[in-house]
């Protein structure tokens, strides 16, 4: 009998989904992707909620190489039809989100993906062995199985904090977006996000009083550099608190949400900055906005998959793998355990990518096909205009520094050169001899630095032999020998990101080559 087997079941038809549906089509694989609702994209049907994604959208660059200009293209996914760029769809800096359905329902059409969509999954079990296929089952009762089994559900639940009384408030997907029902009302806001400051900017013309509170400092996005920081598209509400206009940040916990009789609230708030002395404000509104999270209920327990970060995201192996559920794979915004708060596998530009990695990782370990590389000559003169080239134009180690490198394992007098592999991916393709990953990566304690103050200034852009103290993105090369500390060579930051000064970024990366292969062992 024929085995109906499929060799990838995909749970979702969200943006990571159709990524990942897109390489495995183009590879001639069998798959099927499950979608819940009757369209691909139905997240931004509802979010966000205002409605204006803060995913830049940059058409006009000065640039006609489409790879330099997907390092300002944050919403478009990744396919060889110029025709399927998201900068076609929109002229908004900050587009509309009915943009991005349109886009992503266009994507799945003219790609050909197999999609069955009013398909939720209400239950994933794996009857066999461990490592037997995953039977899938829809609340249609019908069942798929699969060899593997990728999810992209992306983050679906609500993520609740433990506050009494939390569920007579509002939540940010429920609360109404209408400013009018709003007027001259003290509102409360639980979260310091872009969900909550996009909910307090919606208020400001109507709202009497606007609290936004959070136990931890606000973090701009503009001084961390991770995009998922308060983004400078929803801060408005900051210049009303500082400059005196009745709104505030409160910088604690809330302890009990009280709902009074007449509808109205009283809220227990325990501040940072004052030893925790705690307060009761009234309220007429609560509002929660405090992200998201994981649903992993569909799963039976035997292939549960451990979840990390206070149960919000499933824990990955380096090659988007449970890390306890062998062939159960992820892909889009819940792969964020990676670089949590700190890169950007949790946004299309940057999952876009860890999805091309990760089917590159699913083709060389199930297919037998090899990790795609080019051979060099294995002097340090080619090694460095190698590594030039791509740092000057790569929007994969761009778009997710420190995440994705590329690997050169050196062989004799040849070397191969392999691209966009996580970084700490073990094993094949690397192997176990050594090698050199290339990175681009903010420098140490970037996150404490004002970009805007002008006596903390940048490292000369000159000055090759301090790059290591450079506070912004610039390349990194590591060489990793076995049984030792991997050895860093700095490439000088560049205002402009242009590395290929031959005194400044050249020759000391020749210099560098020149000393490391020399102790490759042969």
């Amino acid at each position: 009998m024929p085995d109906n087997t499929l060799d990838y079941l995909v749970i979702g038809a969200g943006p990571a989904g159709l990524q990942l549906g897109y390489f495995l089509h183009r590879a001639g694989r069998t798959y099927r992707i499950l979608e819940a609702g009757p369209e691909p994209g139905q997240f931004f049907r509802t979010f966000p909620r205002h409605r204006t994604l803060i995913s830049i959208n940059k058409k006009h660059t000065g640039w006609d190489d489409p790879e330099l200009n997907l390092r300002m293209d944050w919403n478009s996914l990744l396919s060889d039809d110029p025709g399927l760029l998201f900068t076609r769809y929109s002229d908004r800096y900050f587009p509309h989100a009915d943009d991005m359905v349109r886009y992503l329902g266009d994507f799945a059409g003219k790609c050909g993906l197999r999609i069955s969509y009013d398909s939720p999954v209400v239950r994933v079990d794996r009857p066999g062995p461990p490592t037997g296929p995953f039977r899938v089952t829809d609340d249609h009762g019908r069942t798929y199985e699969a060899h593997r089994l990728v999810v992209a559900t992306g983050v679906t639940r609500p993520n609740i904090p433990p506050i009494p009384g939390i569920e007579t408030a509002d939540t940010y997907g429920t609360a109404s977006t209408d400013p009018a029902h709003y007027v001259n009302q003290r509102v409360l806001i639980i979260g310091k996000g872009n969900s909550g400051f996009e909910t307090a900017d919606n208020l400001i013309e109507t709202a009497a009083v606007i609290h936004v509170s959070g136990p931890h400092s606000l973090r701009m996005a503009w001084r961390t550099h991770y995009v998922g920081h308060l983004r400078a598209v929803n801060n408005g509400l900051l210049d009303t608190y500082q400059l005196k206009s009745q709104n505030a940040l409160l910088d604690g916990d809330v302890r009990r949400i009280e709902r009074q009789p007449d509808g109205t609230y009283l809220v227990t708030v325990a501040f940072a900055r004052v030893n925790e002395v705690t307060k009761d404000i009234p309220y007429d509104r609560v509002i929660v906005c405090t992200g998201f999270r994981f649903d992993a209920s569909i799963f039976a327990d035997e292939c549960r998959p451990d979840l990390v970060i206070n149960g919000r995201f499933p824990a990955l192996t380096p090659a988007y793998e449970s890390v306890n559920v062998p062939d159960l794979y992820f892909a889009g915004t819940i792969t964020q355990s990676r670089d949590f708060r700190h890169g950007t596998s949790g946004f299309i530009h940057g999952f876009r990518y860890g999805a091309r990695a990760l089917h590159r990782v699913l083709e060389s370990r199930h297919h037998d096909v090899p990790w795609p590389a080019r051979v060099l000559p294995a002097n340090p003169a080619a090694l460095a205009e190698a590594v030039i080239g791509r740092v000057n134009r790569t929007s994969a180690l761009w778009q997710q520094f420190g995440l994705l490198a590329d690997v050169i394992v050196v062989d004799g007098d040849t070397a191969r050169y392999l691209e966009e592999l996580p970084h700490d991916l073990q094993g094949p393709p690397i192997g176990d001899r050594g090698h050199f990953t290339i990175t681009l990566e903010y420098g140490p304690e970037h996150d404490q630095v004002d970009p805007f103050d002008i006596e903390v200034g940048r490292i000369s852009q000159s000055d090759s032999a301090r790059a290591h103290e450079g506070h912004y993105l610039h390349p990194v090369v590591r060489h990793h020998l076995p049984g030792e500390p991997p050895v860093a060579h700095h490439i000088t930051e560049n205002l402009e990101n242009e590395w290929d000064s031959p005194e400044v970024h050249v020759e000391p990366l020749r210099a560098f080559f020149a000393d490391r292969t020399s102790s490759v062992p042969a």
